[in-house]
């Protein structure tokens, strides 16, 4: 075993490296599996560099990453010790840092703020979300199908997740847009504190928008909530339902797309082919999860854990796809296996995988059905994948398709609430991204201040 800073071991094709392995930069990004190869010989967690100058340890075995991820005591979620080290402007910071989440908290906090959010997303109503993503694909699908060819990243699987999230928090077309923005753009690695601030800004003007006007949505759930959550933390959970489950969730279905399309399981004309697209979505988060690395824990004093070294206040990342596709426990047929670790296991499983996975497999399903002979419009192999060490994400997934005769239908428009409504409530209207949308009311100058000033830092 090795200690960070050290040389490693060779691998197991006999090439050794100098430092670290790297798991930023765009050679990581094409070849992971490569890389956690590599990684495996130096036991069940080996020292990498997350980002330029900062290291962690990666776990790839998956009986030992199901014993990290339920142990809060050995390895709690607080990243607030080891921050202290990092520059601000660290491209990953504003992904690691401590946030008070229900993902990135320990007990007593994460119970009470897990309890808030499971019991807003438990108020949506599941028949009526998938409504509403059928009708939303519909249109998607109809304005792609009179042109023949479609960037599926860019046209479906970005915009069919922000609209479904927008309605979820009551949140205005263009404010879900910029939230959803910012994320990229922090997960692109670059900007990322401006970035960090734009996300944190936009969540704050939501927050406003329904102290104002309260709706029958997840914001407003939590914002009323008996566990009496504090507009930080009601921001945070936020950024987290809106921001990182729109990522995630559009990374899903484009992995899962591009499975269908390239892989001849799936042939037939993709809705004949002999593996249903439930098969898929296990497939690709047994294979390729769209959060590859993460569940990210702080030991806070040095420890000996499999017979390797871990240091205090180091970040302890664990490799979803590496440890799904550990050598030791990988069967040959998974088809109806779901005991991969994709949506996170113990206390801090994902509170959202039941509405992630509606929204994933019917925007699937409308999209086989609406557009039955795309294909790749390039090779698999040459699909590029997006740089960084926390998600697995394509650039872009471009197909092609026989062009419909008829025009395009008209923009988003119908109303479709997934959230609960009484008699009286009138829904919100989706609207397509970018659309106009009159300006929400102006919070409160003291509690916008303050609340901006602490999102920034400023804890005076």
């Amino acid at each position: 075993m090795t200690s960070p800073g050290s040389s490693p071991s060779p691998s197991p094709d006999g090439s050794t490296t100098d430092g670290l392995l790297s798991l930023h930069g765009p050679e990581f990004a094409a070849d992971p599996e490569g890389v956690y190869r590599r990684l495996r010989a130096y036991g069940p967690i080996a020292p990498v560099e997350l980002s330029p100058g900062v290291p962690g340890m990666l776990v790839t075995d998956y009986d030992v990453a199901l014993e990290i991820l339920r142990d809060q005591v050995r390895f709690p979620r607080d990243a607030r010790r080891w921050q202290q080290g990092i520059p601000p402007d660290c491209p990953v910071l504003p992904i690691m840092a401590y946030r008070p989440t229900c993902n990135l908290t320990d007990d007593p906090l994460r119970s009470r703020l897990r309890e808030a959010v499971t019991d807003a997303l438990d108020r949506v109503d599941q028949n009526a979300l998938r409504t509403f993503v059928e009708r939303s694909a519909s249109r998607l699908i109809g304005r792609m199908s009179p042109l023949g060819e479609a960037d599926l990243r860019t046209e479906y699987a970005l915009v069919l997740p922000l609209l479904v999230f927008n309605e979820l928090c009551g949140c205005p077309a263009e404010l879900g847009e910029r939230m959803v923005a910012a994320v990229r753009e922090v997960l692109k690695w670059e900007n990322s504190e401006e970035a960090n601030m734009t996300l944190g800004l936009a969540v704050l003007e939501l927050m406003a928008l329904k102290r104002e006007n309260p709706g029958q949505d997840v914001t407003t759930w939590l914002m009323e909530h008996p566990a009496e959550l504090t507009d930080e933390e009601v921001a945070h959970q936020i950024v987290m339902i809106v921001g990182a489950g729109s990522e995630l969730a559009q990374n899903l279905i484009v992995n899962t797309l591009r499975l269908l399309l390239s892989d001849e399981r799936f042939g037939g004309g993709l809705s004949g082919g002999s593996l249903s697209v439930e098969d898929a979505l296990d497939e690709v988060l047994w294979t390729d999860p769209p959060l590859a690395n993460f569940g990210i824990s702080y030991p806070v004093e040095p420890l000996d854990f499999h017979g390797v070294r871990l240091p205090a206040d180091q970040p302890v990342v664990i490799s979803f796809a590496a440890a799904n596709n550990d050598p030791s426990t990988r069967a040959e047929d998974r088809a109806g296996n779901r005991a991969h670790l994709s949506w996170g296991v113990g206390p801090h499983a994902c509170p959202a995988q039941g509405q992630a996975r509606i929204l994933a497999t019917v925007a699937i399903e409308k999209l086989l059905d609406g557009l039955p002979d795309m294909e790749l419009a390039v090779p698999a192999e040459e699909l590029t994948w997006r740089p960084g060490f926390i998600q697995r994400a394509l650039s872009s997934l471009p197909v092609r398709f026989p062009a419909a005769p008829e025009p395009a239908p008209p923009p988003l428009a119908e109303p479709c609430p997934v959230t609960e409504a009484g008699d009286d409530d009138v829904p919100e209207t989706p609207t397509a991204p970018g659309a106009e949308e009159p300006p929400a009311p102006q919070a409160p100058a003291r509690w916008w201040r303050r609340l901006a000033n602490w999102w920034a830092g400023d804890t005076d």
